[in-house]
């Protein structure tokens, strides 16, 4: 045969693989994946949420932000089950613009926290991307020693499409992790501007990390922002930055001086720390304990708590309404067909969700 008539053998070929050993018993194979497919169930988890099982809390909350209506339901009898059990925390949120050092300043924080003998629940959320839809879920791994101590739980979640990333499965996500035993809750915002609403709405102390002499990112909504605040953190307070940062504190608090006295009775304090040095953390958490301490003194922490459940009562209703809307049979099969209409501009946005509604 010569050389022309031998078949072509291309330089890409695919070689036989080797078999991997097997290192495993078949009996273990098929223990190990009896055990996956099965499903603890309501009662185990609960239990097992009340007992401190990090495991089962974190399936529970896993359950809790899944959108599977059989997941919803299963959700729904922990939450029920739990809630005897829970609202014995102090909740904290904290928001300030991405670089401030949130990451760092929760890790000072909580590991402070823990080893003042308190139970602390960091709930992260981080930003979902508006084209693929991921997150990167990366606190964890910002966060390297708090998230190794043994009285801290790290969880982090996506935003997803809610407003800032907070929403009723954040606020269902704190009464699990108060029924697991932690006294203590923080709420990481996003910190993009619209999410501290939400926050605001769900925690008893807000508080606002801010940078000195990095410009004012938070211009447009400054003034709502710090109305909300309970307290003003100045972090990265060390080395050059000290001084601008004490000028930044003084400038604060007469700022502060000039909005108008919170319900709680309280006066907003503006405080200085180095969040990487571990410095002034000790002063963060006193402002929090006075806080507490006049609020329930003069009864506004018990009020707030219930005009949020309130607001968390219509809030849920609108969402259970805007989701029935839309899997209504009637609603999917008409609203192409008007979108359609108002693209050709033979209908008006407004003409055709009347028609919508009115077919609810």
């Amino acid at each position: 045969m010569t050389k022309k008539d031998q078949p072509y053998k291309s330089a890409l070929h695919e070689q036989d693989g080797v078999e991997p050993p097997k290192t495993l018993s078949s009996n273990s194979a098929k223990s190990i994946q009896t055990k996956r497919k099965k499903q603890p169930s309501v009662e185990e988890l609960v239990n097992g949420i009340i007992s401190g099982n990090i495991t089962d809390l974190s399936r529970a909350i896993t359950l809790v932000e899944s959108t599977n209506t059989k997941h919803a339901n299963k959700a729904h009898d922990i939450i029920t089950a739990c809630l005897p059990h829970a609202n014995k925390s102090i909740r904290i949120g904290i928001t300030g613009v991405p670089g401030v050092g949130k990451s760092t300043f929760i890790e000072a924080f909580g590991s402070y926290l823990t080893n003042v003998g308190k139970k602390v629940a960091v709930l992260a959320v981080d930003p979902s991307s508006t084209l693929s839809k991921g997150s990167i879920l990366g606190d964890k791994t910002r966060m390297e020693d708090l998230v190794k101590d043994e009285n801290a739980f790290i969880r982090p979640s996506p935003s997803g499409d809610s407003l800032g990333g907070v929403a009723r499965k954040t606020r269902e996500t704190i009464i699990l992790c108060e029924a697991a035993g932690f006294d203590t809750i923080i709420i990481e915002t996003v910190g993009v501007g619209q999410s501290e609403t939400a926050v605001h709405s769900m925690v008893d102390f807000f508080l606002l990390l801010k940078l000195a002499g990095a410009g004012d990112e938070l211009q447009g909504i400054k003034r709502g922002i710090i109305e909300m605040a309970d307290a003003i953190v100045i972090n990265k307070a060390d080395g050059d930055n000290l001084k601008a940062a004490k000028t930044a504190k003084v400038e604060f608090n007469r700022a502060l001086h000039l909005y108008p006295e919170k319900e709680s009775g309280w006066s907003p304090k503006v405080s200085l720390c180095s969040a990487l040095k571990k410095e002034g953390i000790s002063d963060v958490w006193e402002l929090i304990q006075d806080y507490i301490t006049t609020t329930s003194s003069n009864d506004y922490f018990e009020h707030n708590r219930n005009n949020q459940n309130k607001f968390w009562l219509l809030q849920t209703i609108e969402e259970r309404l805007k989701s029935n809307f839309y899997k209504s049979p009637k609603i999917k099969a008409e609203l192409d067909a008007q979108i359609q209409l108002v693209e050709a501009g033979k209908t008006t946005p407004f003409a055709a969700a009347e028609y919508l509604l009115s077919l609810s």
